[in-house]
């Protein structure tokens, strides 16, 4: 066949999902392709039609049974893809192994094993090579994420499925079980795998390190989200990944040597920044979840002043006075 519209890695990968399934099930419904790809009815309807009008696939339908090839020796054809497009599907599946794990190793080597079948061989041997030897991705610190516990989240957040958790939370250094409503998974710089959702023991949203989940169950009743949650909007307010708290102005002056590196990042939707004469910079912004901040601010050293609110004043002082106190009876 010739060459078609170009397609997303992502309707690739998953025309050959399709593809598969149909061939070891012999007749599959569309409600259980779904379930399987982990999209919508109509997601599987539009690839369905597409793989009808556009590759010319043998398909048919009945009405019990479902979907399934009348020749079973028909067989995609070789879908034509750019170079950029094929590099940028061997550096996605890197990235995901490196910042992902564990978690989905057995799924990435299985997708790109399928993938090479149908693609120049020369092509992918030089694309794999110049991916391992000249981009590297590293994530930092290892996540120990258990898959059995992600697997069981996904499912829960995609069907709106209640969740029963023994949770290790380790700034209390305390084990407790909860309820959650799982609204969205949430994987913040890489490696900090969170579930944002309503906790009924607190009766608010709540983030659950999912690393930290000692055991789950998914429970039979559903939920409904709360309307007036929007993730994208939820996430821009707050700083880097603690919540909590009233929203207070923050203000942090930098010094000249500092100030090129909070100048160089966007690091809240509400910051502003204030120039000065020296180079030294103060960066405004409103927030809660003063902890992250203490952190962050800690990071740039005598570089950072916490000029307020006083609570994160407070917060900062107090911490530095403990490193104080650890250094001076360390050199006794």
């Amino acid at each position: 066949m010739g060459q078609t519209t170009a397609l997303s890695p992502r309707r690739l990968e998953r025309l050959l999902q399709m593809d598969q399934l149909l061939r070891n099930h012999g007749r599959i419904t569309q409600p259980m392709l779904a379930e399987k790809l982990e999209v919508t009815q109509r997601t599987i309807r539009d690839d369905l039609h597409f793989l009808q009008d556009r590759l010319m696939a043998p398909l048919d339908y009945n009405k019990k049974e479902g979907w399934y090839y009348t020749n079973s020796t028909w067989r995609l054809p070789s879908i034509s893809l750019s170079i950029g497009e094929l590099f940028a599907l061997t550096l996605g599946a890197r990235m995901l192994q490196s910042y992902a794990g564990s978690a989905y190793e057995k799924e990435l080597r299985s997708s790109i094993e399928r993938l090479s079948e149908r693609l120049p061989e020369q092509t992918w041997i030089d694309l794999q090579q110049l991916a391992d030897e000249r981009i590297v991705f590293r994530s930092g610190a290892e996540t120990n994420l258990d898959p059995e516990i992600w697997q069981k989240l996904l499912e829960a957040s995609r069907a709106s499925k209640r969740i029963w958790i023994h949770y290790y939370a380790a700034t209390r250094n305390q084990y407790s079980e909860r309820v959650v409503d799982p609204y969205l998974l949430h994987v913040y710089r890489a490696t900090n795998p969170y579930v944002i959702g309503f906790c009924h023991k607190r009766q608010e949203i709540r983030w659950f390190r999912i690393d930290r989940i000692q055991q789950i169950k998914v429970l039979d009743e559903t939920f409904e989200r709360d309307p007036n949650f929007k993730a994208d909007t939820y996430l821009e307010k707050i700083f880097q990944a603690e919540v909590g708290g009233h929203p207070v102005t923050v203000s942090i002056w930098f010094d000249a040597a500092t100030a090129p590196f909070i100048r160089e990042r966007r690091w809240h939707v509400t910051q502003e920044i204030t120039e000065h004469g020296d180079g030294s910079l103060t960066l405004n912004l409103v927030t809660s979840g003063l902890n992250d901040l203490k952190r962050w601010v800690l990071g740039y050293g005598k570089g950072a002043v916490v000029k307020e609110p006083v609570e994160l004043v407070n917060l900062v002082k107090s911490e530095v006075e403990g490193l104080s106190q650890h250094y001076k009876l360390s050199t006794n």
